[in-house]
């Protein structure tokens, strides 16, 4: 298992930013022993199918300093924990609904440093506060996610894009974007990453 696959898309980090995309692989397989966050068979591929993967969103968006970003449904940190080590001066909040997979979050934050991250074991519709962005991986179809999101966002807009959602979903979306009802604008992920798994992978932005 190795970092390169992931330098090699982004090859501008710094010293810093490397050795905390390298600790990841030692961190999630000592706690997915523990507490299964990630499929037995996706941690040899963990660079590709989660870091890569998560960073995906920032090849459509470079958060700014002092934006605020909502990871929802994170899981084990992802998309969060890696675009988190990206945009060290971005602020993000993950939640989730499991406590189990918070507690895996929160101790791998703190093992690479990242004083930009929150993790909170709750749902969605449960804060009150707002964000600039939304992120999340395939939690749910969007006309249920949605939902979830509405009316979080902040009015003013600072970034290239209205603030709004980030999604990363995979397969063939026309369906489920029809049924959603929203306006959204697709970026597919096999034209800025020449791996096989991400041939069918999308990030689906919604305006908030």
């Amino acid at each position: 298992m190795t970092s390169e696959i992931v330098l090699q898309y982004f090859p501008d980090l710094s010293n810093e930013q490397r050795e905390q995309i390298e600790k990841l692989p030692a961190l999630y397989e000592h706690w997915n022993s523990q507490i299964n966050v990630i499929s037995r068979k996706d941690i040899d591929l963990l660079f590709e199918r989660h870091v890569l993967h998560s960073l995906g969103i920032a090849k459509v968006m470079t958060f700014l300093p002092g934006e605020n970003v909502l990871d929802v449904g994170t899981g084990g940190g992802f998309p969060g924990i890696p675009l988190a080590i990206l945009f060290p001066e971005t602020q993000f909040h993950l939640v989730d609904s499991i406590g189990k997979k918070i507690k895996v979050v929160t101790e791998v934050a703190a093992a690479l440093g990242l004083k930009n991250v929150r993790a909170s074991h709750l749902r969605a519709e449960q804060l009150t506060e707002k964000f600039d962005f939304v992120v999340s991986r395939a939690v749910t179809q969007l006309k249920d996610f949605y939902p979830w999101v509405k009316g979080k966002f902040n009015k003013q807009s600072n970034n290239k894009l209205p603030n709004g959602i980030l999604y990363l979903k995979g397969g063939d979306l026309t369906q489920e974007i029809k049924e959603s009802g929203l306006s959204v604008t697709q970026y597919h992920l096999k034209d800025y990453f020449k791996k096989e798994f991400f041939e069918t992978k999308q990030v689906i932005y919604v305006k908030g």
